[in-house]
């Protein structure tokens, strides 16, 4: 989550992670999301946003096809394996 190379959820997002200077505020504040949305919810919002807002700005982390602007080293590829996005979500799940 606080990863700076991989993800860059700090980038839009801010959260429990005091440590952490200059996090986002574009996108919700991760404390408490394990209490406002279920595991499901969660791993939907990761993998692809764009299934819940068609307009959002937050990328899809889990999917690979029918994407836009994509550089050309990343294409065809996700940006978190699926390891990863369940370790995210079992994180996130933990937020009360």
């Amino acid at each position: 989550m606080a990863n700076r190379q991989v993800g860059l959820c700090l980038l839009c997002h801010s959260g429990p992670f005091p440590e952490e200077r200059f996090q986002g505020d574009l996108a919700p504040d991760l404390k408490g999301a394990g209490a406002r949305l279920s595991e499901g919810q969660i791993r939907a919002r990761i993998v692809d946003p764009s299934r819940i807002n068609a307009d959002t700005i937050m990328p899809a982390y889990y999917r690979k096809d029918g994407l836009s602007r994509v550089a050309s080293a990343f294409q065809g590829k996700t940006v978190l394996t699926a390891e990863q996005i369940e370790d995210v979500v079992a994180y996130l799940v933990t937020l009360k």
